[in-house]
Formats: C-alpha cells, sequence, structure tokens
C-alpha cells in the first residue's frame, strides 16, 4: 500500500491528546515516525503503546521552555538522523474577561502557543536549511480569524501563530521548506468537553454543518499539507471549521 508519509520523521508538540494525538496517530498509518512533545509523562507513554513503539516516541517536553526544547530536538536528531515534519499544535486556555485576567494569564498562553512555534522552529532551523527540505504545520485557530470574548489572550496568540507562519514560510520557500497552518473550528475535545450546554449551543448555531469536528478531521488536512501532494503550497491558512468562518 502506498502510505503518503513514508520514511518520514515527525515532531508533534502536544501530541499526547485531542487534536495532536489524532495527529500523530494518522501520520504513524502514513508511514512516518513520530516524536511526541507534551508534559504528561503518563498519557505520552500511553499513545507510544497505542500507536507502537517502533512507529513513536514520546519526550518530555515543557514547549514554552527554550533549553527544553532545544535539548529535545536535539535527541530526536540522533535518535533517528533527521527531521522531515514539524507540527506546532501545542496549546492552552485561559479564558477570561479583559477585567478579570491576570497577567500570568496572558503570559502562560503567549509562551505555551507562541513561544513554542520560536522555540521550535528556531532549534530546527539550521538543521532543515541544511537537508534543504522540510515541513512545518502551525495549529492556529477559527479564534485567530474572527476573535472571541473572554479569549483576547488566545485569540492574539493564534493570530500571531498565522503572522509567525506567513514571515517563515517566505524566509525558507527557497530552500524548498514549506510552512502552513491550519485553523480548526470547534473540535470535539478535552478543550471543548468543559463548555456548558448553552456555550455549545450557542457555536452549534454559528456552524453552518451543525455540528462539531472530530480531531481526526483536522489530522486528515495535516496529512495532506505534510505529504507531497502539497508540495505547491507555503503560507497558507487551511480553515477546517464546518464553514463557521467564510
Amino acid at each position: 500500500m502506498h502510505h503518503l508519509l513514508n520514511n518520514q520523521v515527525a515532531i508533534v508538540t502536544g501530541g499526547t491528546a485531542g487534536i495532536g494525538k489524532a495527529i500523530a496517530r494518522e501520520f504513524a498509518r502514513q508511514g512516518a515516525t513520530v516524536a511526541i512533545f507534551g508534559t504528561n509523562e503518563k498519557r505520552g507513554q500511553e499513545v507510544v503503546q497505542e500507536i507502537g513503539a517502533e512507529k513513536a516516541s514520546f519526550y518530555p517536553v515543557n514547549v514554552a521552555k527554550t533549553l527544553e526544547v532545544e535539548a529535545a530536538i536535539k535527541q530526536v536528531q540522533q535518535n533517528y538522523g533527521k527531521v522531515d515534519i514539524l507540527v506546532n499544535n501545542a496549546g492552552i486556555a485561559r479564558d477570561q474577561l479583559m477585567l478579570k485576567m491576570t497577567e500570568e494569564d496572558w503570559d502562560t498562553v503567549m509562551e505555551v502557543n507562541l513561544k513554542s512555534c520560536y522555540n521550535t522552529c528556531k532549534a530546527l532551523t539550521r538543521h532543515m536549511l541544511k537537508a534543504r527540505q522540510g515541513v512545518i504545520i502551525n495549529i492556529s485557530s477559527v479564534i485567530g480569524l474572527i476573535g472571541n470574548s473572554g479569549q483576547a489572550n488566545y485569540a492574539a496568540s493564534k493570530a500571531a501563530i498565522i503572522g509567525f507562519t506567513k514571515a517563515l514560510a517566505k524566509e525558507f520557500a527557497s530552500r524548498n521548506i514549506r510552512i502552513n497552518c491550519i485553523a480548526p473550528g470547534f473540535i470535539d475535545t478535552q478543550m471543548t468537553e468543559a463548555m456548558t450546554e448553552q456555550q455549545r449551543q450557542a457555536i452549534l448555531s454559528s456552524i453552518p454543518m451543525e455540528r462539531m469536528g472530530a480531531p481526526e478531521d483536522i489530522a486528515n488536512a495535516a496529512v495532506f499539507l505534510a505529504s507531497s501532494m502539497a508540495q505547491y503550497m507555503t503560507g497558507q491558512v487551511l480553515v477546517v471549521d464546518g464553514g463557521m468562518v467564510m
């Protein structure tokens, strides 16, 4: 059977649950070997067992910490000899109306969601430039495109990822390194499980397809962007949201 990501080595941040886990699983199914970055050791090992130890490994990393990311990426390169694909999926929300948003609410979201992208891309840049090939996929959000009350920090971080993606795409395009964004809409994960029934209904009424997406919907988009099927695409924002943002 022809697999889209045969012999590729991929790093997926925040790969122990939700969208990241679905991406790691789908990448492995398509022939890639996956290095999963996350902070939850137990969940990390569970995902590795689920995918299979020959196709996946877990690295305990706080993606907001530059030195930790550098060390982990060096380790991945030593273990596998290369890194072909990077998926920056790690993200958190600390929702709060501006009036009540603490400095820590702001800083933590910016560090985990945005600085993590700087950390991983900076650590991989030299390697990818030397290899003259590579794919980076940054997971943004529809909230970065349209905003949402109570999510100024989250929206700012996710909008920033889009600008970051476009700037890097221009920097690296001539070296055959493609950098794109996926902006998921509302996807059924632990992040959305926390919502009240009222919030859920309000959201569903704003989605033309009248349902939430599955993590696999984002994983399929990531496989496409990572594969040679998307070889002429860079600097793009692929919105996967059931028609919520048009």
